[in-house]
């Protein structure tokens, strides 16, 4: 049996500007330069995907309580991270759950406040710090026609809306949790890596003319539609997410990845 669903489910970027009023005279807390984190996405891609400058990623994991997402979809974010990335000491993650805020929608200005006020993890000598934060509340952009799953906004910095997710997933004619969480986490980490076109330099021409910053490989993980319910409703047999397409992967390689 067939399922259709008129909302489009959207996974986006947003770019915020580098520097807040407080990077300008220097961020710093406890002696920690926190600049080198609130960058634009994709900015860090060479940083992230590389060996020369960090040897190891730690990701600091943050949900509000009862929407902590599944070790499966974990366990794939890590995964991910090391077919992509020269990172000899390895990929950690630190998590921690935080009372709800009592906001049902955020915009992302709201979304990184709250990583300004939670955040503890920063670049560290040769660790690099990656912020992922996982809501109870939507995004400000949903619509009568579509809503917004996950949005990459810095350079190590991505928010999942968790909330809005739960309502796509693990139901009937719906993919599993895991299955969605994963398809958007590694979808937005991928632009934080520098694609499409937006940090990891183009090998050859697959930007969606019509959708910036995604591939016009329709089968490909950064596929501008790739958010859609019709879909994602095709990946619910599978046992795994949509995979980054040899064009994605050529950009990844040529900017210091694997």
């Amino acid at each position: 049996m067939r399922y259709t669903v008129l909302i489009r489910l959207v996974l986006v970027l947003v770019i915020l500007q580098s520097c807040s009023k407080d990077d300008v005279s220097g961020d710093y807390s406890n002696g920690i330069n926190k600049i080198a984190n609130k960058q634009t996405t994709g900015s860090s891609a060479n940083d992230i995907l590389s060996d020369s400058k960090f040897k190891s990623i730690l990701i600091e994991l943050v949900y509000v309580e009862g929407f902590e997402p599944t070790s499966t979809s974990i366990n794939n974010f890590i995964n991910f991270i090391n077919a992509r990335s020269y990172k000899p000491k390895g990929v950690t993650v630190e998590k921690r759950g935080i009372p709800s805020l009592g906001d049902k929608e955020y915009t992302i200005q709201e979304i990184a406040d709250i990583e300004d006020a939670n955040r503890t993890k920063y670049n560290d000598k040769e660790q690099l710090a990656i912020w992922v934060f996982f809501t109870d509340g939507k995004s400000d952009k949903d619509d009568g026609t579509s809503v917004v799953l996950g949005t990459a906004y810095r350079n190590t910095s991505f928010v999942i809306y968790e909330e809005t997710l739960h309502k796509y997933s693990n139901n009937r004619f719906q993919p599993t949790r895991s299955l969605l969480e994963t398809t958007v986490i590694t979808h937005e980490f991928g632009h934080i890596l520098g694609l499409t076109n937006f940090g990891s330099a183009q090998q050859t021409q697959h930007e969606d003319t019509e959708h910036p910053k995604h591939c016009n490989v329709k089968n490909c993980l950064m596929y501008w539609n790739s958010g859609t319910y019709s879909s994602f409703s095709n990946t619910i047999n599978m046992n795994s997410p949509p995979q980054l397409d040899a064009q994605c992967l050529a950009d990844l390689q040529a900017n210091g990845g694997k």
